[in-house]
Order: C-alpha cells, then sequence, then structure tokens
C-alpha cells in the first residue's frame, strides 16, 4: 500500500472514529428516561458539545500526520470565515426554501397569524425565551444542526476532499452521517415504540433521507466554503419536518398548495447552480485541496 493510501484509509477511519464519538456521546449518561426527556436532552447537550470542540483537534492530528500543507489556516478549512458571510448564510437558506415551497405555503395558510403578526413574533424577546427555554426546540434548531454539521461536514470533509476529491466526497461524507441515525433504532426498541419490522423500516426510510440531506449539506459547504449555509439549512429542514404529501392531498385548500409543491420541485433544480455557484462567496478554502476533478468547485 501506497503512502498516499495509507494517508486516504487513516482520513477514513478518522471520520469513523468522528462519527462513532458524537453518537458514543449520546449514550455515556445512564437513563430510563427516554431521548425527549428535558434532563437527557441536558445531559446530552454535554457530552456532544465536548465531542465537537474536541473535533477539530482530529483535523488538525490528521493534517499532521498525511503532511498536507493547507492554503488556509484550520478554521476557514473548517468553515469558519467572514468572507461573503451574507451570501453564505441567506443563499443556500433561499434555495432550501424552495424544495420545501409547498410545505411552507400549507404553513402559512393553517398559521393562525397575519403577516403582521408573524413579523411581530419573530422580533418578540419573549418569544424567543421561550424558545431557548424548550429544551427540545434548542436540540433541534440550535444544538443538533451545529454539532453536526461541525463534525459530519467542517470536519470530515477537510480529511476527505484530499484523498477523494469533491465530488466523491460529496457521496462518501453523508454515509457516516446517514448510518450514525442509527442510534434511535435503540432507543425504538428499549421502549418498544412499534414492531421490530416497522422500526427497521423506519431506520432504513430515516438513513435514506438523512445521507440524501448529508449529500446536500456537504455540497452547498464545499461550493460556498462556509459552514453557516448547513447549518442554516438543517435546522430548517429540521424544523419543517419530512414533506407529508397525504396532508396537502386532503387539505380543503389543495389546489394552491400542491401548485405550489409542483412550483418548488420547479424552481429548486432551477436554481440549485445559480444559487450555489463559488462566485458568490469567493475562494473556498477546502477547493484548494482538491486533487484531480474539481467539478464541485466550479
Amino acid at each position: 500500500m501506497s503512502a498516499s493510501e495509507d494517508v486516504c484509509w487513516t482520513s477514513v477511519l478518522a471520520c469513523f472514529l468522528l462519527a462513532c464519538s458524537y453518537v458514543g456521546s449520546l449514550y455515556v449518561w445512564r437513563s430510563d428516561l427516554p431521548r425527549d426527556h428535558p434532563d437527557v436532552i441536558k445531559r446530552r447537550f454535554t457530552s456532544v458539545l465536548i465531542v465537537s470542540a474536541l473535533s477539530p483537534v482530529l483535523v488538525w492530528t490528521w493534517n499532521e500526520f498525511a503532511g498536507t500543507a493547507p492554503s488556509a489556516s484550520l478554521l476557514p478549512l473548517m468553515g469558519f470565515r467572514l468572507e461573503s458571510f451574507a451570501f453564505a448564510a441567506t443563499l443556500p437558506l433561499i434555495l432550501t426554501t424552495m424544495l420545501f415551497l409547498g410545505p411552507v405555503v400549507q404553513l402559512v395558510m393553517e398559521s393562525p397569524w397575519s403577516f403582521t403578526d408573524g413579523v411581530k413574533l419573530c422580533f418578540d424577546p419573549l418569544f424567543w425565551r421561550l424558545c431557548v427555554n424548550d429544551m427540545q426546540w434548542l436540540r433541534n434548531q440550535v444544538v443538533a444542526p451545529l454539532t453536526e454539521e461541525l463534525v459530519f461536514r467542517a470536519c470530515m470533509l477537510p480529511m476527505l476532499v484530499p484523498c477523494t476529491g469533491p465530488t466523491a466526497a460529496v457521496f462518501i461524507c453523508p454515509l457516516f452521517f446517514g448510518v450514525a441515525h442509527f442510534h434511535h433504532v435503540i432507543e425504538q426498541l428499549r421502549f418498544k415504540r412499534g414492531t421490530l419490522s416497522g422500526i427497521c423500516l423506519s431506520a432504513v426510510f430515516q438513513f435514506s433521507y438523512t445521507a440524501v440531506f448529508g449529500a446536500y449539506s456537504a455540497f452547498i459547504f464545499i461550493r460556498t466554503g462556509h459552514l453557516v449555509g448547513p447549518v442554516l439549512c438543517h435546522s430548517f429542514c429540521n424544523y419543517m419536518g419530512f414533506p407529508s404529501l397525504g396532508a396537502a392531498l386532503g387539505h380543503p385548500r389543495r389546489l394552491p398548495i400542491l401548485a405550489s409543491y409542483l412550483l418548488g420541485v420547479v424552481l429548486f433544480p432551477l436554481l440549485f447552480f445559480p444559487l450555489t455557484d463559488p462566485s458568490w462567496f469567493g475562494t473556498s478554502p477546502i477547493c484548494s485541496r482538491a486533487l484531480g476533478s474539481r467539478s464541485v468547485c466550479s
């Protein structure tokens, strides 16, 4: 095995170690309580934040072992940079909203608030105080998107891209992300939440859509060179959940909702490359590490 092959196998093993460490940190606490209990969430916050904070050390160690000489320092390489920050925060989120246009329109139609009331609510400190005090909201909208994108994108991709190239990395990186979500099976079996076949089918389905989202998030990370876009898109997707076409079909106002679904399906591929065009975001540090084809980077 050549030295380059050694480095590449080491990068895969490092990514596997990161995935195991992240998932393992959720289970270091012994408890008979379900995952949504506030005490369980608070304990898991502690362990997962520690693992996430230590993850960049592994990236730095891998760089030293691999002997790679990055053209950027570690933080910009991991997507922590200010160049074109506003574009990186908004354009991928707009693109993701197009994909969820149908559910967004349905949500607006079912909202008890007017547009003006909704805007006022967004600027109401009491509303945000209630959100922050809600452990499930804090987990789903803040901690999980931030830590998962940090570990599974910002830390893994800088190690994978030099070996596989950016295009292959987009499809390899999500496999670690998708497999990591199989840990939900443990809790479902433990608390007998369904039959074994139903739980396994649900796990396969969850792996599929988390892997697809992981590829999408990795694509955004590489194209923009920023972490903020994947984090905000992840938070938005967690909030929206998986689109329920059945609910749309049975809705009293299904025609405009279904039209919005169709419009979103049309707009998303049309805007996919224009809204992630690297020219919006400056030079992506991670693309400077790519060897061979850089099709994703251009």
